[in-house]
């Protein structure tokens, strides 16, 4: 009877949506508490340290996405995300148990190994993820896998709100536990009642074209706007607590606010495909953020900060899936692999941002404000390098976020 396998299929997918919203709460749980990373009262980290704390996960990330299409090729998607949700669990329970260590350099070396953790789940998860969603939903695969990246994002944008309430009730580690408990409730059910994501084949792996300059310029965006998200995602809450002196709970909201406009705008561009051509979104939000890298750097209160960084969410949603789905229309043939790929240089991009900061804030002296303004050179080269793709291909049909 054909009613039993659709249920189980529509069982494996309500499963599958939870994982992204548990996976967007855990990717963005680290950022949420960079306040408390960085306090005197909590870990008491530098500015450096706190970027070098997320080496680590990019350097998974990377890895991960690299080998997770061959790995579940030889073994199967349902592996990859289980040892995907394995990670987070394992990252989320280091972070919980953290502050055991405060005061003690073993601290930071724990901290490091969580993000390791979350980068091998993330980049794990989120290729599998996708692939299932888009697998077990025949003839609307665009709007299933649209709606898995939404509650992605809905889980980043209530990180920062939930660490906050958790913080303000003195257990800010329960936010982790809880996130390491689901991940290990999920990765059961994923076991005992996955048989229709075990059906789900991985693909077979595409000839591989010569890296070509129109292939560089999809690997240059992805890098770009791993840049620029970076800089909004990782440092928006230290920069307006501690250079706008904006009680650390209210600077939150501005993380809430970015990835909630990041999440929010993917859903309206891809509705607004029929009238907007993503061309013209592709190359046009670029230079918007440009503006507003400005205007963060030249917030000066609550109200100010929260909707700058709110306007850069908008700006940055469309244009990471936007290069995946472009790319994938004009290299058909490494359409399987062309995420992984974009994913990984995008993991680069990030880390650079992520990283970069400390340094250039603790040795060269450079405010946060400087560095947001720096942020608008790296916007217009992405607008460059959007020009290039744009202007070097055919409008296709259907083409959206």
């Amino acid at each position: 009877m054909p009613a039993a396998p659709q249920a189980a299929g529509k069982t494996a997918i309500g499963l599958l949506y939870l994982a992204g919203v548990v996976q967007g709460l855990a990717l963005v749980t680290f950022p949420a508490a960079s306040t408390i990373f960085t306090s005197p009262a909590g870990f008491n980290l530098s500015s450096a340290l706190y970027g070098a704390m997320f080496v680590p996960q990019v350097a998974m990330a990377i890895l991960a996405s690299a080998l997770a299409p061959r790995v579940a090729r030889r073994y199967s998607l349902r592996g990859v995300l289980i040892a995907g949700f394995c990670a987070d669990g394992l990252s989320m329970a280091l972070l919980a148990a953290s502050p055991a260590l405060i005061g003690s350099t073993a601290a930071f070396v724990l901290l490091c190994f969580a993000t390791a953790a979350l980068g091998l789940g993330f980049g794990a998860a989120v290729m599998a993820l996708n692939t299932l969603v888009e697998g077990l939903s025949p003839g609307r695969a665009d709007s299933a896998v649209l709606a898995l990246n939404a509650l992605l994002g809905l889980g980043t944008a209530l990180a920062p709100v939930l660490v906050a309430a958790f913080r303000g009730l003195g257990a800010w580690w329960a936010l982790p536990l809880l996130l390491a408990i689901l991940s290990a409730l999920l990765t059961c059910a994923f076991v005992v009642r996955g048989a229709s994501l075990a059906a789900v084949p991985a693909g077979e792996a595409s000839p591989r074209e010569g890296l070509s300059a129109r292939f560089r310029l999809y690997l240059a965006a992805a890098l770009l706007y791993g840049i620029v998200e970076a800089l909004n995602g990782n440092w928006a809450t230290l920069y307006l607590s501690q250079e706008r002196h904006i009680p650390s709970w209210e600077a939150s909201f501005a993380l809430t606010a970015f990835w909630g406009m990041v999440t929010a705008g993917r859903v309206s561009f891809a509705l607004l495909g029929r009238w907007l051509p993503a061309r013209w979104a592709y190359l046009g939000l670029p230079i918007a953020l440009a503006l507003v890298f400005q205007a963060i750097a030249h917030s000066n209160g609550a109200v100010t900060g929260i909707a700058g960084f709110a306007a850069a969410g908008l700006a940055c949603s469309p244009l990471l899936p936007l290069s995946i789905s472009m790319g994938g229309q004009e290299f058909p043939s490494r359409a399987a692999t062309l995420s992984g790929e974009l994913i990984a240089f995008y993991q680069v991009g990030y880390g650079l941002a992520a990283f970069g900061v400390g340094p250039l804030r603790e040795l060269g002296g450079v405010s946060f404000s400087t560095v947001f303004s720096i942020g608008s050179l790296a916007a217009l080269a992405l607008a460059g390098v959007a020009w290039q793709v744009v202007h070097g291909s055919t409008p296709t049909q259907g083409s959206k976020p």
